[in-house]
């Protein structure tokens, strides 16, 4: 039997895990040098109040060899085969680790089929492409079809979102200092995307919130494919007022409701701050998996 792995970085909503019956591996979260477990001992409500206080010492790192071995072994055990989407190894370690684990199972069940993929995404860009995989599988897709398609959304993804300030980004190396260097005093607000190769690259700096927005939209018209006949996603962290700003603003240039909206969880909050909002897109048709998308 097929089993869809992932990790806590889609930012996918609880509502959608327990109803897809979704495996999500937790990415590590340490505060004040006690590891937590992004989605499971810490929630985002509780995480960014600690995050506010710049007293509290945070810091993330990306599920290892050791927590990967766990997370499968059992399903080599049973029998079953796995496709596991994993975060972009353009900002974090995970697939490495991934495969070391396939590599240590492997010598105790050699036939245990496991299928490692890049997303190469990050956030709710990611979480959107484990919803399409997973609403591909649910109407039988098979394995091959499945990692095909994978391949298919994360070429044609596009993420661009809006953080506050960098501090984070740079302290927590997701960015070099040199690209982070922004007049956080003229209230500078940094826009940013995810590359091909599923690093962060800034695309513009602006001055203001609102301006922030309209660069993304400036962007993501350039880019979007036929807005209306997509699912798009959104994200925030833990900043409501933000996000329903994004969202009227997203809705009046596409003309569409059609959403998929998450919190940006601790992985990747801990290296952003509160003050992101971020969305993300296709720049092509899944018109070639249609038989398979009913939802999306």
């Amino acid at each position: 039997m097929l089993k869809i792995v992932t990790d806590s970085a889609t930012d996918l909503p609880k509502s959608y895990i327990e109803e897809h019956h979704l495996h999500v591996i937790p990415t590590p979260v340490v505060i004040d040098g006690v590891d937590h477990l992004d989605g499971a001992t810490i929630q985002t409500k509780e995480f960014y109040n600690i995050l506010d206080d710049i007293d509290r010492n945070i810091s993330t790192y990306h599920i290892n060899q050791y927590m990967f071995e766990n997370a499968f072994r059992p399903y080599a055990e049973a029998g079953d085969e796995v496709l596991y989407l994993c975060f972009s190894t353009g900002i974090a370690g995970t697939y490495n680790s991934a495969n070391a684990a396939k590599a240590a199972i492997l010598e105790d069940y050699p036939d245990f089929k496991l299928t490692i993929i890049d997303s190469k995404c990050a956030s709710i860009g990611f979480g959107l492409l484990v919803a399409y995989i997973v609403e591909m599988y649910e109407n039988g897709a098979p394995l091959e079809t499945l990692v095909e398609a994978a391949d298919y959304i994360i070429s044609h993804i596009h993420h661009v979102f809006t953080v506050n300030t960098l501090k984070y980004l740079v302290k927590g190396g997701r960015l070099s200092k040199f690209k982070g260097t922004i007049g956080g005093t003229l209230d500078i607000k940094p826009v940013l995307i995810v590359d091909r190769e599923g690093r962060l690259e800034v695309l513009k700096s602006v001055r203001g919130n609102k301006k922030s927005i309209s660069t993304m939209l400036e962007y993501a018209s350039e880019h979007i494919y036929e807005p209306q006949n997509q699912v798009l996603a959104l994200c925030h962290g833990e900043d409501q007022a933000a996000l329903d700003y994004l969202r009227l603003q997203v809705s009046k240039t596409f003309n569409t409701n059609r959403f998929i909206i998450a919190t940006v969880g601790c992985a990747i909050g801990a290296h952003t701050g509160r003050g992101i909002v971020g969305f993300c897109f296709l720049d092509a048709s899944m018109e070639p998996y249609r038989q398979y998308l009913k939802n999306m």
